[in-house]
C-alpha cells in the first residue's frame, strides 16, 4: 500500500460522478478513500475492496472523524482531495426557497471549503498533493433557472483560484473541473410553479433543462479527469464533458452578450418579454 496514491472523493453515491471517479482511481492503482452520507449507496465499491466511509459533508465533526480515520490508515498523508459531493436546485431566483439555497451552498461551497482546512495538514504531509474541485461550465454560463446553483460554482471556482496561489508554497495544486453535460444523479425533475412569472415558458424550460443523450458518461469522465489529477503537474483548469470544449471558445472569444442572447432565447425569454410588451401595450390602449 505504501507505494500506492492515496485519493480522498467525497459524494461516492451510485449513480453519480464521484462513484465513477472513485472506480477510476482505483482502476489506475490508487488507494481509494470513497465517501457518501450512506454506506450502502457504495456496496458496489465496497465489493472492488474500494475503502468506503460514511460522511455528510456538511458536519464539521464528521469532517474531522474521517479526517483521523484516514489518517491513521494512511500514516498522516493524502496525495488527492476530490471535492465532489454537491446538489443542485432548480428555479427562478424569484420562486425558490432561500432555506434550500443556504443548504446548497452549505454543501456545493462551505463543505470543500472546511474539509481543506481539515484535511491540509495531511496534503502538505504528502510532500506534493493535489485538490481537485468538481466545478461546473454553471460557474460561466448564465442558465436560466440554475441561478442559485451557478452562483455556488461560481463562488467554489473562485475560491480555488486564490487557493491554488496560497497553496503553491507548499507544493499543493489545486484544479478546476469545468465540467460539462455528463450522466449523473445530480439533476433532479422540476416543474415551474403555478402563480411564477415564468409558468408561460413552461414549455421552453423542459426542452432544454434536461440532460440530453449527448452527455459524455461519466466513465468517460472519469477517465479523462483521473488522467489529469494523477500527473505531477496536472492543469489548473480542465474543460471536460459534453459541450465544456464549445464553452470554453464561446466564453473565451466572444462577448457575454451572444450568451445571454442565445440562452434567452432557447428558454423562452424572447417569447416572454412579447407576452409582458403586448400586455402592457394593452393597459394603455
Amino acid at each position: 500500500m505504501s507505494g500506492k496514491k492515496t485519493v480522498f472523493v467525497t459524494g461516492c453515491s451510485a449513480g453519480g460522478i464521484g462513484f465513477a471517479l472513485a472506480k477510476e482511481f482505483h482502476s489506475q492503482g490508487c488507494r481509494v478513500f470513497a465517501t457518501s452520507r450512506r454506506l450502502d449507496s457504495m456496496e458496489a465499491l465496497s465489493a472492488l475492496e474500494i475503502e468506503t466511509l460514511e460522511l455528510d459533508v456538511t458536519d464539521i465533526d464528521a469532517i474531522r472523524r474521517v479526517k483521523t480515520e484516514i489518517s491513521t490508515r494512511t500514516g498522516g498523508k493524502l496525495d488527492i482531495l476530490v471535492n465532489n459531493a454537491g446538489q443542485t436546485i432548480s428555479g427562478a431566483a424569484s420562486d425558490v426557497d432561500m432555506s434550500d439555497v443556504r443548504a446548497m451552498f452549505e454543501l456545493n461551497l462551505f463543505a470543500p471549503m472546511s474539509i481543506v482546512q481539515e484535511f491540509l495538514p495531511l496534503l502538505i504531509a504528502a510532500g506534493k498533493a493535489t485538490v481537485v474541485n468538481t466545478g461546473s461550465v454553471a460557474s460561466v454560463i448564465p442558465t436560466p433557472f440554475l441561478s442559485s446553483y451557478n452562483a455556488t460554482k461560481a463562488a467554489l471556482r473562485s475560491f480555488g483560484n486564490t487557493l491554488r496561489i496560497e497553496l503553491a508554497p507548499f507544493n499543493i495544486r489545486v484544479v478546476d473541473l469545468m465540467t460539462g453535460k455528463v450522466t449523473s444523479n445530480v439533476m433532479k425533475p422540476y416543474s415551474i410553479p403555478d402563480g411564477s412569472l415564468y409558468k408561460s415558458i413552461e414549455p421552453e424550460y423542459q426542452k432544454n433543462v434536461q440532460v440530453r443523450d449527448d452527455a459524455m458518461s461519466a466513465e468517460d469522465y472519469a477517465r479523462i479527469v483521473v488522467a489529469e489529477a494523477v500527473k505531477a503537474k496536472p492543469r489548473a483548469t480542465l474543460w471536460a464533458g459534453t459541450a465544456a470544449a464549445v464553452t470554453w471558445f464561446v466564453v473565451t472569444f466572444l462577448p457575454d452578450s451572444v450568451m445571454s442572447s442565445a440562452l434567452a432565447k432557447m428558454f423562452g425569454f424572447s417569447k416572454l418579454a412579447a407576452q409582458v410588451k403586448s400586455a402592457a401595450d394593452k393597459k394603455h390602449v
